[in-house]
């Protein structure tokens, strides 16, 4: 252990802390590829056999009806040359991969598994070298509701791993490598229900889309839109080019807890105009360093985030299990900074600025109302921009070493802000009114946590740098009941 690593242990000692145990990449408590042993070496009583020739997958498929299982034989199978050759299952199928049971697109098919059946089952497979397009997938392409996906290797195809519908179970997988994402959870109209549970989502993003499309939004581990009520718990998310999760654009009713994220380029968990959730018990290790590196290489003091919380917050008027964000007893060890919470001023329903372009908040039926004259009057000043409010944090502990990443400055730091409203001309928020209202007005709260390592907070904009004194004192009022390295807590 290096010399800074020392260091901290001490520090955590003197905070009544004990370092990290397990967290290192490799650990057995989390991998998943590479282990998945097939369930199925044999055919069950009344499987169809499926052997390992070319195409035999589809005819089997469309020769049965629904509720057929099949069992995949070990071996290699193929889809034909052209690039729409696919399986389309029907309601109720099952897809069961012996040992050695691999479903290869050879760098021809563009999909696996599509069409709109639910209640379809894939178990043990290795399904590879598919080449969806961008913000596609391969494995349940057309979002098909109920789909359980259990204990697979979906690596290195284009686009994503797996697509998500409603009341769909992903659960065990080895997500890898894959283009774009591990899952690209979408379905027009949205999806409900969808539990992510002790899956491998790793290295995916190989293509690095946001370098050939800046600003696409559309990288990383897992994207989810418009998502009512997700589970995602005891997965090991890490070593994704971009974000390790993402939830953008009016996702609601999240449970986040028990992952292990670490090693991710951007942020590791980036909550965006969406609603209530609940991140517990997360161990977040070593992420944002390559994108919060990136920042500060050029000169820009925007303070990146591992948690990073935009334009999104508790919401009562959105049933959910709770009516606020609450972060809560999660490790933050060795990542560039902590947790950020921003809304853009500039970003609201009908804006030219709002990136979710053609979406409003889930309090407005219509997106056209939010305009003058009416957006400068409740109920719309309030309902048309997506808020960062009755956002909890608490009880977590916060572990950084300057020394370890290498930085001397903008990687040590919590934020709580806004920009000064400006565009369009039309917009009720100008000035510093959104400023205002992020860090005095909205409820939103540091409490009960602990920090070791030299952190600097920033409220309101983006120049100021406090020290924990003046983050707790007037008029911030912030991390009551916390505690700082060597400093005594305040209650």
């Amino acid at each position: 252990m290096a010399r800074s690593g020392l260091a901290l242990v001490a520090a955590l000692v003197l905070a009544g802390l004990s370092p990290v145990a397990g967290a290192a990449t490799g650990d057995e408590e989390w991998a998943v590829c590479d282990r998945i042993v097939s369930a199925h070496p044999n055919p069950p009583e009344g499987a169809v056999v499926v052997a390992p020739v070319d195409n035999a997958v589809r005819r089997a498929t469309a020769e049965h009806q629904g509720g057929t299982t099949f069992w995949l034989a070990p071996g290699t199978h193929t889809l034909g040359e052209h690039e729409f050759g696919q399986v389309i299952p029907k309601d109720g199928n099952v897809y069961l991969g012996a040992p050695g049971a691999i479903l290869d697109g050879r760098e021809r098919n563009r999909y696996a598994f599509t069409g709109d059946a639910h209640d379809v089952v894939l178990l043990g497979l290795t399904v590879r070298n598919f080449v969806a397009p961008r913000d596609e997938g391969v494995v349940n392409h057309d979002s098909g509701d109920a789909w359980v996906i259990e204990h697979n290797t979906i690596e290195n195809n284009g686009g994503a791993a797996l697509m998500a519908g409603t009341g769909q179970v992903v659960r065990g997988n080895c997500l890898r490598d894959n283009g774009q994402y591990g899952i690209n959870a979408y379905k027009r109209g949205g999806l409900a229900d969808l539990l992510v549970e002790g899956n491998e989502i790793t290295g995916n993003n190989t293509e690095n889309w946001e370098a050939q499309t800046p600003g696409c939004g559309c990288t990383g581990g897992v994207k989810f839109w418009a998502v009512d009520g997700a589970d995602i718990r005891d997965n090991w998310v890490h070593d994704n080019r971009g974000a390790g999760l993402w939830a953008d654009t009016n996702n609601n009713d999240f449970l986040i807890e028990h992952n292990l994220i670490e090693n991710n380029d951007g942020e590791a968990l980036l909550y965006e105009t969406s609603y209530n959730a609940v991140i517990r018990d997360n161990v977040f290790l070593g992420n944002t360093i390559v994108q919060g590196r990136t920042f500060a290489d050029r000169g820009d003091d925007f303070p990146v985030g591992t948690v990073y919380v935009s334009e999104s917050g508790g919401e009562p008027r959105v049933p959910a299990r709770t009516d606020r964000i609450e972060i809560h007893d999660n490790t933050f060890e060795h990542n560039w900074s902590g947790i950020t919470l921003w809304e853009n001023a500039d970003r609201f329903c009908n804006s030219p600025a709002n990136t979710s372009t053609g979406h409003c908040t889930l309090l407005v039926a219509e997106v056209e109302t939010c305009t003058q004259p009416a957006i400068a009057q409740q109920p719309l000043r309030d309902d048309c921009r997506w808020k960062t409010q009755r956002v909890d944090i608490h009880h977590n502990r916060f572990l950084f070493d300057p020394a370890t990443l290498g930085c001397d400055k903008l990687c040590g730091r919590m934020a709580i802000l806004s920009n000064w409203g400006t565009y369009p001309w039309w917009s009720p928020y100008m000035g510093p009114v959104v400023q205002q209202a992020i860090t005095f007005e909205q409820h939103n709260t540091w409490r009960d946590n602990v920090y070791v390592g030299p952190w600097t907070f920033t409220p309101f904009d983006r120049p100021r740098a406090l020290p924990p004194a003046e983050w707790q004192g007037a008029p911030y009022g912030q991390d009551v009941c916390s505690a700082f390295t060597l400093l005594p807590t305040t209650c």
